[in-house]
């Protein structure tokens, strides 16, 4: 079978009957071509089925109508709902996705600066980059806003989850069930998600519980093995950093031959897939993943036309019960 010809931008210049430069201004979106014409331009584009070069495109406009997402870990499925809910405002408005992450904390803003040498503006998915490499990345004046990150005299659009009132009313859950006895999985030190929940976590003593952290951080792997050291202090409970370091710790538990949550209660955070379908199902809290990767878009086009977005508030997260939680052992919960 003959392979079809590429349809080029001359094919569309002869069939609108105007120059390639009047079907480039059109493709760029160039308000200063007669009406008649760009309406001729669109037809014929639409009607060849042409699909412009994206990379042409790039170095006629100075634009490569493409946008940088910059990530931690691209096996966490949490970060695979936020990537797609921006993904679909991107192509609505004619963006592409770039999407890559860093492997050793430090190399964050040299893997930044990478990707924004060919990209219009950045996304940066990061709790845990250093402080002064994101005031490094706002000198540059590039469109970039900072996904999961609060951080003061940072001069960076920023969106982010309320993580310290949900893990507070998780905290409350586990204290209405008896437990007082509770280690923390941590997450990365240097992350401020891992920040606010011990925040929270510490904030429960208030509740009657007694909390001890024991570092960790937030992989299945990581989970897994904390849980040893975990046990050690005694608890009737671990509130993990995340579902899936909870994951790992339910199937330490299990092989050691613990029950959960008969013999410990386990909770995550996020609410990832998994969560949902382990075994036992896990308590956990509900992150607004769209709705996060939504408004992440929305900031980051805004800046991409120039305008400065609105800081907007805290989005909020939601506590559910499942079946890793159940009365403290030895309590009449």
């Amino acid at each position: 079978m003959k392979e079809r010809r590429r349809v080029t931008i001359r094919d569309v210049a002869d069939a609108a009957g105007v120059s390639v430069a009047t079907v480039s201004r059109v493709m760029s979106g160039s308000l200063t071509v007669n009406p008649e014409m760009a309406e001729r331009v669109r037809r014929a584009t639409q009607e060849l089925e042409y699909r412009p070069n994206g990379a042409a495109q790039g170095l006629a406009s100075g634009m490569h109508r493409s946008v940088g997402v910059v990530l931690p870990d691209l096996s966490n499925p949490y970060f695979h709902g936020i990537i797609k809910a921006t993904n679909v405002g991107a192509a609505r408005d004619g963006y592409r996705m770039l999407v890559t992450e860093w492997q050793e904390p430090g190399e964050e803003l040299g893997v930044c600066l990478d990707v924004l040498s060919r990209v219009d503006g950045l996304m940066v998915l990061s709790a845990r980059m250093e402080t002064d490499s994101l005031r490094d990345l706002a000198a540059r004046g590039v469109p970039t806003v900072l996904v999961n990150r609060v951080e003061l005299g940072v001069d960076l659009p920023m969106v982010a989850v309320d993580n310290f009132s949900p893990m507070l009313e998780l905290c409350q859950h586990l204290a209405s069930l008896g437990h007082r006895r509770v280690v923390y999985l941590a997450g990365s030190p240097g992350a401020w998600q891992n920040r606010e929940r011990w925040k929270a976590v510490q904030q429960a003593r208030i509740l009657g519980l007694e909390p001890v952290m024991v570092a960790s951080d937030a992989t299945i792997e990581a989970g897994y093995e904390a849980t040893d050291e975990a046990l050690g202090h005694d608890p009737t409970a671990l509130i993990a950093f995340n579902d899936l370091a909870a994951l790992g710790a339910i199937a330490r538990l299990r092989e050691l031959g613990l029950r959960t949550p008969e013999d410990v209660s386990v909770t995550g955070f996020d609410d990832v897939a998994l969560a949902r379908y382990a075994d036992p199902a896990l308590t956990t809290i509900v992150s607004p993943k769209a709705a996060l990767g939504e408004q992440a878009w929305l900031m980051l086009e805004a800046s991409l036309r120039g305008e400065r977005p609105e800081q907007p508030p805290l989005l909020s997260a939601t506590f559910v019960q499942r079946a890793s939680t159940g009365p403290a052992k030895g309590s009449r919960a």
